[in-house]
């Protein structure tokens, strides 16, 4: 049974006689981490930073088994992205802010990371540097709503720490032709 436009809701109630299964799988989302150490060394989180957030250990004394809230350092996490201009701005998003190399060297530093892997953002090529490879954002939709003809990728850490990024082709959807690689205009 293909889902189509009717979203996981209306197919709960059809498989299952009521929203209750829907309501369980939502709730669950309210116990999932919000961000990953590995090795110590590397931030992993989907958006980016916060004003209110200055180490890791801030982040570990959040009441984390809530919903995000609408504003506040954990909609950050999430919705935050880096940007080339220095110090904190507002993001055009309406959530979350832009911050820039200074930022990012800053949280590194405090923190004794070497980098920030994040997600969030579309990039053509499947993972972006910035911050002078301080921060990457890795994607990994490909051809992401079936019309962006964008690459995904995987980064990948070997045990001495070094990475490597797994692309991934954009792929059409069964039945539709190729999308030319261009980046839409509403995530400019």
């Amino acid at each position: 049974m293909q889902l189509g436009s009717w979203g996981i809701k209306p197919f709960a109630m059809l498989m299952y006689g009521s929203a209750n299964v829907w309501k369980i799988f939502t709730d669950l989302f309210d116990f999932f981490p919000l961000t990953a150490l590995v090795e110590s060394e590397i931030f992993c989180l989907h958006g980016g930073l916060s004003p209110s957030i200055e180490t890791l250990d801030n982040i570990r004394n959040f009441d984390r088994v809530q919903e995000v809230p609408h504003e506040g350092p954990m909609c950050d996490l999430l919705w935050s992205d880096p940007d080339d201009r220095c110090g904190w701005g507002i993001s055009p998003r309406g959530a979350g802010y832009t911050f820039g190399q200074d930022i990012s060297e800053q949280f590194n530093h405090t923190n004794s990371l070497k980098l920030i892997a994040r997600a969030h953002q579309l990039v053509m090529e499947g993972f972006n540097w910035a911050h002078e490879q301080k921060v990457v954002t890795i994607f990994s939709a490909p051809n992401y709503c079936y019309r962006c003809g964008n690459m995904a990728s995987i980064l990948e850490v070997d045990d001495c720490r070094s990475h490597t990024f797994i692309q991934f082709d954009p792929a059409p959807r069964r039945g539709e032709p190729d999308v030319t690689r261009r980046t839409p205009d509403y995530f400019l």
